[in-house]
């Protein structure tokens, strides 16, 4: 055999060359950011619902409910969309339309942007709170697969939702107030959630969660 025969078959030391490692799979928990972040937006909001500010500032929580509540459920829908994680995606992306829908709410009745008349307020507030409440209805009815403590915390916003609307079909301040403390029972819940993700990202093995109501 041709020594140029030999050279052509022998290999190279380019054929011994490594390839690239891949990329190592995305990790993480969204729930460490979406978690803390829905809870700001709901202790603004319930603090406002209880009458800590006065009726004509209702765009007191809005800096935080915006900024931080918004933001942080969009930054954690697209984490867990990105993990693969369908459902938590689904919850956080939820979330993330209904707090900055309800940003945008206050600031345009506020500002007059959407061409809505002041006596029209009161309607389409209704009609914001009617259609909300029918999704996290839906959602909450959606993961009864999920631990017992998200059902409760899904049933407990639905519940505080359902409050506002009656508040602002008949005018009651003390249903309104009764909204507020049901606000705060679902940040109990929420705060609970948040110290079993941590517990887990931590090195902890996480808090108790209850078992599904549907298996």
């Amino acid at each position: 055999m041709s020594s140029h025969a030999q050279t052509a078959t022998e290999p190279t030391d380019t054929d011994f060359e490594p390839e690239p490692s891949p990329s190592g799979p995305l990790a993480g928990d969204p729930a460490l950011i979406g978690v803390p972040t829905f809870l700001v937006g709901a202790i603004a909001l319930g603090l406002t619902l209880v009458g800590y500010v006065p009726a004509e500032a209702a765009g007191a929580p809005i800096a935080i409910i915006l900024v931080a509540t918004g933001v942080g459920q969009l930054i954690a829908a697209i984490w867990a969309a990105a993990l693969g994680q369908n459902a938590v995606a689904a919850i956080f992306g939820v979330f993330a339309g209904f707090w900055l829908s309800y940003a945008a709410l206050v600031l345009g009745l506020t500002h007059g942007w959407f061409g809505i008349p002041a006596e029209s307020a009161v309607a389409t507030q209704e009609l914001f709170l009617i259609a909300w409440l029918a999704t996290i209805s839906l959602l909450t009815l959606a993961t009864l697969r999920l631990p017992l403590a998200f059902t409760v915390l899904f049933g407990l916003i639905t519940l505080s939702l359902a409050l506002v609307l009656t508040a602002t079909l008949t005018g009651s301040a003390s249903i309104q107030t009764a909204a507020g403390i049901v606000v705060f029972s679902f940040v109990a819940v929420g705060t609970y959630l948040f110290f079993h993700v941590a517990s887990l990202a931590t090195g902890g093995a996480g808090l108790r969660l209850g078992a599904p109501v549907v298996r």
